[in-house]
C-alpha cells in the first residue's frame, strides 16, 4: 500500500491507510491538505462522483475521518485534457440566449471522461460555437443535469453562468418533472403504483446501484402502464428523485428491469427471431428507456416551459414488433378456445 503522496502527482489511483489520529477532520479538508493542487470544489467533486472510497466504501465530502481508515482516490490528470470540437450533427429542441435543449441519441455520453474523450455532446456543442456555462468541471460545460450513455432523448444545457445557477436549484430541489418511456421485460403487477426505495452502490459490484434499506438514499419513481404486451409492457415512468440509475434499479425492483439493459436485464438486445418473427438485423441493442419530457422553469422569465422528444426509432420498431407478437399470441389463445 503505497504511501499518500503530497504535492503533484500526475494521475491514476492512490492508496494509503490514516496512520496518524485526525480530529473532526471533513474527508474534503483532509484530502485538500495531501493534494494542494486540487481545489476543494474539485475534490468535492470526485467524492461524488465516487472517485473516492473509505474503507471501500464511498462517503459525503462532510465524512469525518478516522485514524486507521483505507482511503482510496483515483486522481484525474492534474491538466485536464483539451476539449476538441468535433463535428457531430444534434437534434436541437430549443435555443435561446440562455438555454439550449437537445435530442439526446442513445450512445452518446454526455461529457469528456476517463475513456471518452471524444464523440460526446459536449464536444458538439462546442464545434456549434455554442456559449457554455462554467461548472465545476473544466470537462463539462453548461451541463447541468445528465442522461446515461444508452438513454435518449431531452437533455438541457446552460448557455450563460447566470442560467447554470438558476438551473441547478431546480433540479437540486426537485422543480423539475421528468416523463421518460420505457419498455420492460415482464409486466408490473398494477397499473399503477409508486416505488419508495433507497437506493446506493452495490456493494457486490460498484458500476451497478442496488436497493439499499439501509445506507441508500431516497428515491422515489412513479410509473404507469401505457400498454401490455405478452411478456413486456410500455410503461410511462417519472422520477421524483433524481438518483444515479433510479428507474433502471427501481423497474428491476418489482421484477421488470428495462429491456436490453445490458446492466440490469436478461439480454444485451433483441433480435427478431427472439420474438419468432423473420428478420436478422436487431430490433433493440440498448436500454429501452427514452427521456420523453421535461418541464422546468425559465431560468430569465420564469415561464414554465416543456420540451419533448419523440420515441427514437428502435424503441418504436420494437413496440410494434411486441404487439405482432402479442397479436399471434391472442390468435393462437382464440384458435386454441375453439
Amino acid at each position: 500500500m503505497a504511501p499518500a503522496p503530497q504535492g503533484n502527482l500526475a494521475y491514476g489511483p492512490v492508496t494509503w491507510r490514516v496512520t496518524q489520529e485526525v480530529r473532526d477532520r471533513r474527508l474534503d479538508r483532509y484530502l485538500h491538505a495531501r493534494f494542494p493542487n486540487f481545489s476543494r470544489a474539485r475534490l468535492q467533486e470526485l467524492i461524488r462522483q465516487k472517485a473516492v472510497t473509505v474503507n471501500g466504501r464511498p462517503m459525503k465530502p462532510s465524512h469525518l475521518v478516522a485514524q486507521d481508515d483505507i482511503i482510496r482516490i483515483e486522481l484525474p490528470e492534474d491538466h485536464p485534457r483539451r476539449i476538441d470540437p468535433e463535428d457531430i450533427p444534434l437534434s436541437v429542441i430549443f435555443e435561446d440566449e440562455w438555454l439550449l435543449v437537445v435530442d439526446k441519441p442513445a450512445g452518446m455520453v454526455v461529457h469528456p471522461a476517463r475513456g471518452n474523450w471524444s464523440g460526446t455532446l459536449v464536444n458538439a456543442l462546442l464545434h456549434r460555437g455554442t456559449h457554455l456555462a462554467a461548472t465545476s468541471s473544466p470537462a463539462r460545460p453548461g451541463i447541468v443535469h445528465r442522461l446515461d450513455q444508452f438513454t435518449s432523448g431531452v437533455i438541457v444545457c446552460a448557455k450563460s453562468d447566470e442560467a447554470y445557477a438558476r438551473l441547478g436549484p431546480q433540479f437540486e430541489y426537485r422543480r423539475v418533472q421528468k416523463e421518460y418511456l420505457a419498455i420492460t421485460e415482464g409486466q408490473p403487477e398494477l397499473d399503477e403504483d409508486e416505488i419508495d426505495l433507497p437506493l446506493g452502490v452495490d456493494p457486490a459490484n460498484r458500476e451497478k446501484v442496488a436497493v439499499r434499506l439501509i445506507g441508500g438514499r431516497r428515491s422515489i419513481t412513479r410509473y404507469h402502464v401505457i400498454e401490455r404486451l405478452g411478456g413486456h409492457a410500455f410503461v410511462r415512468v417519472e422520477p421524483k428523485t433524481g438518483r444515479t440509475h433510479q428507474i433502471r434499479v427501481h423497474l428491476l425492483s418489482i421484477r421488470c428491469p428495462v429491456l436490453c439493459d445490458r446492466l440490469y436485464s436478461s439480454r444485451s438486445k433483441l433480435l427478431p427471431a427472439d420474438l419468432g418473427l423473420p428478420g436478422d438485423e436487431p430490433l433493440l441493442a440498448r436500454q429501452a428507456l427514452h427521456a420523453h419530457r421535461l418541464s422546468l422553469e425559465h431560468p430569465r422569465t420564469g415561464e414554465r416551459m416543456t420540451f419533448e422528444a419523440q420515441m427514437p426509432g428502435d424503441m418504436a420498431r420494437t413496440l410494434e414488433a411486441l404487439r405482432r407478437q402479442a397479436e399471434g399470441w391472442s390468435a393462437e389463445q382464440g384458435a386454441g378456445s375453439g
